[in-house]
């Protein structure tokens, strides 16, 4: 005989009143954050010191003289560009907390204290996340100091020093320390030492930033796995900087009309820098301790030295064009380097032939003869260098390896650029400069 069974539903206990409260409670919305206004002749720290975490301090267009310190997560918004002024001393705002906006501000007049760092904006080690987008930073010493706080956002922002102080005294425009995964995107960065100075901060991304009237657009220092794409750096001293760093990624980038360098490659290890335009400096590269790294499709123009070569091996340079440059080559070494590969190097001033039309020549170029080592030491041998004496002692250097010295070599040079209409590059950085915003 089969034993019966029984199947009861179960039963449920009512909720307790706590239970009731709580389970009400997460039924309702989220809270919203509170606007909390500040007008003219208001204060804005105490606006901040009252507002709770996930608030939205709101400021409207007026002038506001205070040092703010923001020690919780809050946004500070302003109407109509409304200016913070710091009176010349300290920080004009220091943020302490995490997760902090700051957006659509004036911020200007730090103190001007190199010792203590004195910045328009300074984010303190801590304080993750911060986003500072849409503001004018200007007569600050530092711009913006970030400092051991992660994941920081800098977009579309205007950035000037202190323009009356000597490039010594000033500070950088965006300074990062010890810092990862920044994003430094959209920013206007003028008139200060170094615009963008990066020290020991690694995978971060620099985009869309124009860089100008500095000492180095950029500078970075011992830091890794970082981007630098579509970036201006013009007027400086110097480009873009690289120094004792590896695994970049240097792309679309232009270097143009910098007194010194346009793009310094030093120590550098396992990098990429590829389709950058190099036009009208000092120097176009400057390459010294550089290995395994990738150079291509970059064009290489009317620069006083096209490449700087000292002390590198081991690289991929190829798919370039170097035109026009008053020296292609400087080159220092005690034995050739070859450069070149599938795609080939194109040399304005190559001398070859393609006779069977395949695009690449069929004689070597060679960057460094005897007349290129003789115009470098007697400047004034470049007026000769049209002359049948001085073709004729190129052609004997050529047949005489006893007057050759070690070169830049390439078996096979591409006979026509690699880009086409690199042209289009001196018209289009000139508009560039007579277009750029006033700072």
């Amino acid at each position: 005989m089969a034993r019966s069974s029984t199947h009861r539903a179960p039963r449920y206990r009512p909720l307790t009143l706590p239970g009731a409260i709580l389970a009400g409670l997460l039924a309702l919305p989220a809270a919203q954050a509170a606007i909390i206004p500040v007008k003219p002749g208001e204060s804005i720290q105490a606006a901040i010191d009252k507002a709770q975490p996930g608030d939205v301090v709101e400021v409207q267009r007026g002038r506001y003289e205070e040092n703010l310190r923001i020690e919780k997560t809050i946004t500070l918004r302003g109407v109509n560009r409304p200016r913070v002024s710091g009176g010349d001393k300290d920080d004009t705002i220091r943020v302490t907390a995490p997760d902090v906006v700051i957006e659509g501000m004036i911020v200007s007049d730090s103190g001007g204290s190199l010792l203590k760092q004195n910045a328009g904006i300074y984010i303190q080690p801590g304080a993750h996340r911060a986003k500072v987008q849409n503001c004018w930073l200007n007569y600050n010493l530092f711009g913006l100091w970030i400092e051991k706080a992660d994941d920081v956002l800098v977009l579309n922002n205007n950035i000037t020093g202190k323009r009356d102080y000597d490039s010594a005294q000033r500070g950088n425009g965006v300074q990062l320390y010890n810092t990862k995964g920044a994003k430094i995107i959209g920013n206007q960065v003028s008139f200060v030492r170094d615009a963008l100075y990066i020290d020991v901060s690694h995978h971060a991304e620099f985009k869309q930033n124009n860089m100008h009237h500095s000492r180095y657009g950029t500078h970075y220092m011992n830091s890794y796995y970082n981007v630098w794409e579509d970036n201006d750096t013009w007027a400086n001293r110097s480009g873009l900087a690289l120094m004792e760093v590896r695994d970049q990624v240097v792309r679309n980038n232009r270097a143009w009309d910098n007194l010194d360098h346009g793009i310094m490659l030093r120590t550098l290890q396992d990098a990429v820098v590829e389709n950058n335009v190099v036009m009208r400096n000092g120097r176009g590269f400057f390459v010294y301790d550089v290995e395994y790294t990738k150079l291509t499709g970059n064009v290489v123009a009317d620069n006083k030295i096209g490449v700087h070569l000292s002390g590198s091996a081991r690289n991929e340079v190829d798919g370039n064009d170097f035109i026009g440059n008053q020296e292609q080559i400087k080159y220092i070494g005690t034995r050739d380097t070859e450069w070149g590969g599938k795609l080939g190097n194109y040399w304005s001033n190559y001398r070859g032939w393609d006779r069977d039309s395949d695009g690449r020549g069929d004689v070597s170029y060679e960057a460094n003869d005897v007349v290129d080592r003789l115009s470098w030491r007697y400047p004034m041998v470049r007026l000769l260098l049209a002359s049948p004496a001085v073709q004729v002692l190129r052609m004997v250097g050529q047949q005489f390896p006893v007057l050759r010295v070690p070169s830049v070599v390439e078996k096979n040079p591409r006979m026509e650029p690699a880009t086409p209409d690199w042209e289009k590059w001196r018209y289009m950085l000139t508009r560039k400069i007579t277009h750029a915003p006033k700072s």
